[in-house]
């Protein structure tokens, strides 16, 4: 079949391989323990799954409007008025079939070909195919771990060029848990302003942060960096949703009301239910997420002190959201029954084959030589898991 030419620019992702590999070894009744999930292991709490039902029960099953119903518009201008100090109206916002659709339709609307879009990496894998869609160029601007996974303003400066449009800004970050201070910001939104170039900042685990850090969005600095700023969030990973596809804009409603023709001719409205379960999410008692996130912090801390146990191994201490991003590049090199180890994708393989412990490979995320593992998952996986990849470690030549 002649496919569209931007199909056949998007890379395959290198973790299917991995992950088809995984599903085919528990169907088989091996005991895999997964690593890799980018979703809570909590179920979502019980008030938001009433309000589901009693939506169901009522008869809110029809068509609503594009971008979402009055009243969760009002809930989500009311959480940025409460967790942010911003001021936004019903015609700025827009609900969407989860953050990733967001930032689609974001994409769609703000860029055109021969368009730059600097993507900070470690990035989320999702974030330059996205771009690409949309016939724009990702710049990619990598970071360290001494550098905190931070982009620094000099990086920022030098990687700006008249054709840059935007940057994207994820904070705390998928895959490295770095999370920018307020400070941090302010040095980025001088550049930003000085430039003229937008900020897409990607709040997704603002609520999941640890060692009482401060979350801060960008667009909260003042007037002039709101203006430049696009808001995404969502209520899938803070309540436990993320099967419930619920994401949301924020931003100028000019853009917010192209971002919504979009949306009109693709999915149209997201689930009925589902909004109505985010406005129960929103406005209802907050005690389940911080539970949430005291038992992340205790799992964060298991799986560092493992990690960096390991010799050879370095682990970034996150911030926030629920993955540890540690360095293995120390262990390449190493053989199995005549097999070299040679980089993260062949890591990932050999521990899954012999020690039934699925990881995502850092070169899925721009990043070769670590290794992403989500900490979503038991205390007890915890331990189990990271004992099966010490044995494994220790096998290899």
């Amino acid at each position: 079949m002649d496919l569209s030419e931007r199909v056949r620019q998007l890379s395959p992702s290198p973790t299917l391989a991995i992950t088809a590999k995984a599903i085919s070894m528990r169907v088989q009744g091996l005991d895999v323990i997964s690593f890799g999930a980018g979703e809570p292991d909590f179920d979502t709490p019980a008030h938001i799954k009433k309000a589901a039902i009693q939506a169901i029960d009522n008869g809110f099953t029809k068509y609503t409007p594009v971008g979402g119903i009055d009243k969760l518009k009002d809930a989500i201008i009311e959480k940025f008025r409460r967790d942010n100090g911003l001021q936004y109206e019903r015609s700025q916002v827009l609900v969407s079939c989860g953050g990733k659709h967001a930032i689609y339709n974001l994409a769609q609307a703000l860029f055109d070909a021969g368009d730059e879009v600097i993507i900070p990496g470690p990035f989320w894998v999702s974030y330059p195919p996205i771009v690409q869609l949309a016939g724009a160029t990702p710049v990619i601007v990598n970071t360290s771990e001494e550098e905190g996974f931070r982009i620094s303003p000099e990086r920022l400066k030098q990687a700006i060029t008249p054709r840059t449009k935007a940057l994207i800004l994820n904070s705390p970050c998928n895959p490295t848990g770095a999370a920018y201070e307020r400070s941090d910001l302010e040095a980025l939104a001088e550049i930003v302003l000085k430039k003229g170039i937008y900020v897409i900042s990607d709040d997704i685990y603002e609520k999941i942060v640890f060692d009482g850090f401060r979350f801060t969005t960008i667009a909260s600095l003042d007037r002039d960096m709101e203006d430049r700023t696009i808001i995404v969030h969502g209520v899938s990973k803070t309540y436990s949703m993320t099967g419930w596809r619920i994401g949301f804009t924020a931003g100028s409603a000019e853009l917010i009301a192209a971002m919504s023709s979009i949306q009109s001719q693709s999915t149209s409205n997201p689930t009925s239910i589902a909004q109505k379960a985010a406005i129960e999410a929103l406005a209802g008692p907050q005690e389940p997420v911080m539970e949430m996130v005291q038992v992340f912090q205790e799992r964060r801390d298991l799986i560092v002190g493992r990690l960096d146990a390991i010799e050879g191994v370095s682990c970034f201490k996150p911030r926030g959201a629920f993955y540890v991003f540690p360095n293995f590049s120390s262990w390449f090199g190493g053989t199995y029954q005549r097999k070299k180890v040679t980089d993260s994708m062949g890591l990932a393989d050999y521990l899954l084959t012999t020690s039934h412990v699925a990881l995502v490979p850092g070169v899925s995320f721009g990043a070769e030589g670590y290794e992403r593992f989500s900490f979503a998952t038991s205390a007890e996986n915890i331990e189990k898991g990271l004992d099966r990849i010490e044995e494994a470690l220790a096998r290899l030549d």
